[in-house]
């Protein structure tokens, strides 16, 4: 019998696990679209350009348990199956967000529809959760991917800054936002794919409060949010596309404001905040920021 497991590597990871080998004596050859493919101990290993490696063999399970996991993967990799679940594998949407808890930048909301077919296709990508991934050349690479094997079944809708801004101060609860930001892209996703029967997403509030801003057209869809949605193919390739996005929207706005803009809430965020403050006072910020985050009344507090 032939075992097989497919995980995500970091480029680092593929050449460490490349070292690793090399040095036990396993063949290593070149194939189309992979960095190396090696053959060992009844073992087959293929690292793909994509950041996919693929293990096949008798002694697969051992090499995972023995190998990958404790020398290369410790908490960083992301172990998938190597095709769809039947569940993942029923035609159904995926919805996830990208930027909500950046205090610059948009928030992006991406979902995507996929059957038997486009399921096995995104497992083949190696599509996971966009937060195992921490190249954003793979990234970029991924979304591609996705296009590929989805086209016409998928739907992202940003907020852009002053959007966004504009609309929490009339909303005023950020699981309301998004529960409006994740009805918007179920709607022009239905638009694309009218007999989609199911959207999954991860929880981050009461059901209804989707149900309620959804209009028509999605009100007969079946919601469903769990924990760790993203380890579903529908919401890892959604959650891939709203990264995506994400970071070509953060370029492009630190090429407007003249300063490079960081992700998240760290101390770096507060240096560029300062650094814009400096350059074109506190207006600035309602383009390029999240305003009802803490950081902004810090930034704001520092020179009233």
């Amino acid at each position: 019998m032939v075992n097989s497991t497919v995980c995500m590597l970091t480029e680092e990871q593929a050449a460490r696990l490349r070292e690793i080998l090399t040095a036990r004596g396993w063949e290593i050859s070149a194939i189309p679209y992979a960095r190396f493919k090696a053959s060992g101990d009844h073992v087959s290993v293929a690292a793909y350009e994509s950041g996919k490696l693929v293990v096949q063999g008798k002694k697969a399970q051992e090499f995972v348990e023995f190998v990958l996991e404790p020398e290369i993967l410790h908490t960083a990799g992301t172990l998938l199956p190597p095709g769809p679940s039947p569940e993942e594998a029923a035609p159904h949407g995926g919805i996830d967000e990208s930027g909500k808890g950046d205090f610059f930048g948009p928030l992006v909301i991406a979902g995507v529809c996929v059957d038997a077919e486009s399921a096995s296709k995104l497992r083949a990508v190696g599509v996971c959760d966009s937060k195992l991934v921490s190249s954003s050349k793979r990234i970029f690479e991924m979304a591609d991917g996705i296009r590929k094997a989805v086209p016409g079944r998928f739907s992202i809708v940003v907020l852009k800054p002053e959007t966004y801004n504009r609309l929490y101060d009339s909303i005023g609860n950020l699981n309301r936002l998004l529960a409006w930001g994740h009805a918007r892209t179920i709607e022009n996703l239905l638009e694309l794919v009218p007999d989609c029967p199911r959207m999954l997403s991860d929880k981050f509030g009461n059901e209804s409060l989707i149900r309620r801003a959804l209009m028509e057209r999605g009100r007969t869809i079946v919601l469903d949010q769990r924990v760790r949605a993203e380890s579903d193919v529908a919401v890892a390739a959604a959650s891939i596309l709203a990264r995506e996005q994400f970071l070509r929207r953060m370029a492009q706005l630190s090429e407007a404001v003249g300063v490079e803009l960081p992700r998240g809430g760290g101390p770096q965020v507060k240096i560029a905040g300062r650094q814009l403050l400096e350059k074109s006072g506190p207006g600035i910020l309602r383009t390029c920021a999240k305003l009802h985050f803490k950081t902004y009344g810090e930034l704001v507090g520092e020179i009233s």
